[in-house]
């Protein structure tokens, strides 16, 4: 049991790796992440909210995707 709460660890620490590698390369690119259209930002005195509505949009569909390719390439064996 506690080699498989392991590799599920090990996992999770990949993906959060490779999240964060795209993060950093989306901003060394210049991608508008957080800017898109539909990214709602509110200011007021002494206060900004923001709501990256569209970013979250888009962030959910690609890493659906990416996680279905990646358990139907695990699944298989």
């Amino acid at each position: 049991m506690l080699p498989t709460f392991a590799k599920i660890f090990l996992i999770i620490g990949v993906v959060f790796l490779v999240i964060g590698g795209l993060l950093y390369l989306a901003s060394r690119l210049n991608l508008p992440l957080g800017r898109l259209p539909g990214d709602f930002t509110f200011q007021g005195k002494g206060y900004t909210c923001i709501i990256p509505l569209a970013t979250s949009i888009l962030l959910s569909i690609v890493l659906s995707i990416i996680l279905t390719l990646l358990s139907r390439f695990i699944g298989r064996k």
